[in-house]
C-alpha cells in the first residue's frame, strides 16, 4: 500500500475548491498534485491532475466538501485560512491516487493537444 504524506489544508483545498489557497502558492499545488499522481507535472497539466485528484481527496476527507472558498480575496485570505486551520487542523495525511487513476501524458504532447483543441474551437464554424 502506498504511503500517505501530510499536506497543509490550504494545499488540499486548492485542489478541492479550485481556488489558490495554498500558503506556499503554486509550490503547494505542485507538491500535492505531483505526490498524488506520482508524476512531475507541468503547469498546463495541473487542471487535468486536479480533476483526477479532487474526487479522491473528497473520498479521503468527506468533510472537505463543506468548505467553500467563495468570497476569499487577497485581502481576507490570511484571516480566512487561519480560521480554517483553527477549525480543521493545519495538516492532513493524503494518500496518492490508486495505480491506474492518473493518465501520464508527455507534457509536450499534452500541450500540443491543448493548443490544437483551442485552435479547433476558434476556427470551428458556428
Amino acid at each position: 500500500m502506498s504511503k500517505s504524506k501530510a499536506f497543509h489544508i490550504g494545499d488540499i483545498l486548492s485542489v478541492t475548491t479550485g481556488y489558490l489557497l495554498a500558503p506556499s502558492h503554486m509550490e503547494g499545488v505542485y507538491a500535492i498534485l505531483n505526490f498524488m499522481t506520482n508524476d512531475n507535472l507541468f503547469t498546463h497539466q495541473l487542471p487535468r491532475a486536479s480533476k483526477e485528484c479532487q474526487p479522491f481527496l473528497l473520498e479521503q476527507m468527506p468533510w472537505l466538501a463543506d468548505i467553500s472558498a467563495e468570497g476569499v480575496t487577497k485581502e481576507n485570505f490570511e484571516t480566512w485560512l487561519n480560521a480554517i486551520v483553527q477549525k480543521y487542523g493545519e495538516t492532513h495525511e493524503v494518500k496518492p491516487l490508486p495505480v491506474g487513476s492518473h493518465l501520464h501524458i508527455d507534457p509536450i504532447t499534452e500541450l500540443v493537444q491543448i493548443l490544437n483543441e483551442e485552435v479547433d474551437a476558434t476556427i470551428a464554424p458556428e
